[in-house]
């Protein structure tokens, strides 16, 4: 007991004292004292507001990288583009003039395809009473277990594409990890192209000709046969070439150069893209080529950004999407 009233006699006397030497100070100095503590307290109330504006620009981060998140993964995935684009030609043949081709391309069913999806496919292909159908590859996403019903549904689908001469396609790199692909189409009006070539008749003696080519990454492609014409076999004045990946391309233009237009998937326009910038980031295969036109040596590459998604079930400022084309002779 003595020992607390020892200390709190010697902090009353502390206090005293202080105040008594405050007391003894003139007033320009009391003024000092009170500026002192007013700038501390300043400068206390700025490291404060400084804090508050911190946190508040890493919510506003947070909020907007949220919004991003669900706008790619559940907007940008959603609904269906059609893009379109002319194709003029002094090759082709005016009895051509007008035809039109519908690409599909990289469903990868089973990520955010499902049979929903791919039935507004069907029907907005149809509706551009399309020539041709052609798809080029990557029917099912890498991982996915289709059941019965989904393998019927898939090919109830494909069948009610309705084009006027006919239905193309070649296989993509993850048409390779199963059996699908090959169940499916087999059941389908579709015909699949492997390092081969069809002449087309429209309402014509003059043929067109579609070359389908093997999977760059997991097929074998062979260029020579495709290109080689069987003994008997006319020459056509215009070719179209169906693949997958789109720096393919590089591969057979320099040897054979007896084509007029390669369509491709694959890089699916990058599936993520920012203003100015285009795509973050495209798999192999589309390194070179991933954006929707290129003239290569003279040749029209169009590489279509596909309905599906791939390893990350985003799409940003890229929706699904089917593309158009509109032949016209010159």
């Amino acid at each position: 007991m003595k020992d607390k009233k020892n200390k709190t006699k010697k902090k009353s006397k502390e206090y005293i004292s202080e105040t008594k030497e405050f007391k003894k100070l003139d007033l320009e100095e009391k003024d000092n004292i009170e500026t002192i503590d007013e700038i501390v307290t300043k400068e206390k109330k700025k490291r404060l507001k400084k804090k508050f504006r911190i946190l508040k620009y890493i919510f506003i981060l947070a909020l907007i990288g949220t919004l991003c998140l669900l706008y790619a993964r559940y907007i940008s995935t959603s609904g269906l583009i059609i893009k379109e684009y002319a194709i003029k030609s002094t090759e082709l043949n005016k009895d051509y003039d007008g035809l039109k081709i519908v690409h599909v391309t990289d469903l990868h069913y089973g990520s955010t395809v499902f049979k929903k999806e791919l039935n507004n496919v069907v029907k907005e292909t149809n509706e551009q009473k399309p020539d041709l159908v052609v798809f080029t590859g990557d029917l099912v996403e890498q991982g996915v277990k289709l059941k019965n019903q989904d393998i019927e549904d898939i090919i109830e689908c494909f069948n009610n594409f309705d084009a006027n001469i006919g239905y193309y396609a070649v296989k993509g790199n993850h048409d390779y990890e199963n059996n699908y692909f090959d169940t499916i189409m087999a059941k389908t009006k579709f015909k699949v192209l492997y390092n081969e070539s069809e002449l087309l008749y429209v309402n014509s003696a003059t043929p067109i000709r579609i070359i389908g080519y093997d999977d760059l990454l997991k097929g074998k492609p062979v260029y020579d046969e495709a290109f080689n014409l069987p003994e008997g076999m006319e020459k056509a004045p215009y070719t179209i070439v169906l693949i997958h990946e789109p720096d393919q391309i590089d591969e057979f233009k320099d040897k054979h150069k007896d084509f007029n237009v390669v369509f491709a998937g694959h890089s699916h326009l990058g599936q993520v893209r920012f203003p100015l910038v285009g795509a973050l980031w495209t798999p192999i295969g589309s390194k070179k080529y991933y954006d929707e036109h290129y003239i290569v040596d003279g040749k029209d590459l169009y590489i279509s950004g596909g309905v599906g998604t791939t390893l990350l079930r985003l799409r940003f400022l890229n929706k699904p999407s089917i593309t158009l084309y509109r032949f016209y002779a010159q």
